[in-house]
């Protein structure tokens, strides 16, 4: 994919002017770091010396730092627990200078928290605190009617979906968006996981990963064939009629279909160091060329290079713009 640099420096600088509603999962991701030098003599598992702890803003949040990253303007709405994860949540918020309008705070659920436990710079063990239930009726109904009010009175120019299949996103809260954003014209883009996969039904942009489109379309084949891979989009085009498909295809690239047209993009040579959270940077960059109708082979050539420069940092990192930018302006010249 050839751009110009007046093409790309437009795209940056259109970035800017945008807003864009975030619905899903919250989360706090929290790190551990420590030396490992010995097993334990109790069970044969290491002894981590704790050097140092670190909470972040992950899930849905992190699409809202990386789409702040890019300089469009997030507007973050999801649920997180009265408790004092919920609080730490909050904190951070503001901490990234992140409105806290969108977020409900429910006495019925916790606070969705994964602990990474790193030990000489890689990570051993994960730890997850959370709910899966899908809202109570009294939850769902006030979170429909937030979700109502920042649509119609923020007028985004983008809304996401950031489905971790934590129970916050369901059929009900999906055809609500996806009607209130029809009737407006805002395109709707989704980062689906397994249980409602196939619940998004006519959105703009829908981008899995291989595994969640096996596991969506509750196919057999892990998909490693060209052939299998284009069939399979072939089929869940069929199911959603959505208007993009973006599969992200870890070393492989990412693919990119559009009105019967399908383009692998082979993925950038990478020292990876940690491929936790690319899949937020891609969610992000390709709904923030979504939302300015960015052609479609760059908006997947862009989205490709930004997930593949955040796996060469550890941890869930947001995408720097400016080296996102330089790396484009140099390789798609």
């Amino acid at each position: 994919m050839k751009a110009t640099a007046a093409e790309i420096n437009k795209i940056f600088t259109n970035f800017t002017k945008l807003k864009a509603l975030v619905i899903g999962d919250l989360m706090v991701d929290s790190y551990v770091f420590g030396k490992v030098d010995r097993i334990s003599p109790e069970a044969p598992v290491p002894i981590i010396h704790v050097k140092s702890t670190e909470s972040r803003l992950g899930g849905a949040a992190n699409v809202a730092l990386n789409l702040a990253a890019l300089g469009v303007k997030p507007i973050l709405a999801g649920v997180i627990g009265a408790d004092t994860e919920g609080r730490q949540f909050a904190r951070l918020l503001k901490k990234h200078n992140l409105e806290e309008k969108g977020v409900v705070t429910s006495v019925n659920r916790v606070t969705t928290v994964k602990t990474r436990i790193v030990g000489n710079n890689m990570q051993m063990l994960r730890i997850d605190e959370e709910n899966t239930e899908t809202l109570d009726k009294a939850d769902k109904e006030k979170f429909l009617s937030l979700l109502s009010r920042l649509i119609l009175n923020d007028s985004p120019h983008v809304v996401i979906f950031e489905d971790y299949d934590k129970g916050v996103i369901d059929e009900d809260v999906i055809a609500h968006v996806v009607k209130t954003c029809k009737g407006r014209k805002i395109p709707v883009c989704v980062d689906p996981k397994k249980r409602n996969f196939l619940a998004y039904e006519k959105v703009t942009l829908f981008k899995p990963n291989l595994k969640e489109l096996r596991e969506g379309l509750k196919l057999d084949s892990n998909l490693g064939e060209e052939e299998e891979l284009l069939h399979a989009v072939k089929k869940l085009e069929k199911k959603l009629e959505n208007h993009l498909s973006l599969v992200t295809l870890s070393e492989r690239g990412i693919l990119v279909s559009h009105k019967g047209k399908k383009t692998i993009i082979p993925a950038h040579k990478r020292t990876i160091v940690d491929v936790s959270g690319a899949g937020d940077t891609v969610i992000a960059v390709s709904s923030a060329c979504v939302a300015q109708d960015v052609e479609p082979t760059l908006m997947a050539a862009l989205a490709n290079m930004a997930g593949g420069l955040v796996c060469e940092k550890p941890g869930v990192v947001p995408i720097d713009a400016e080296e996102l930018k330089a790396e484009a302006l140099k390789l798609l010249k």
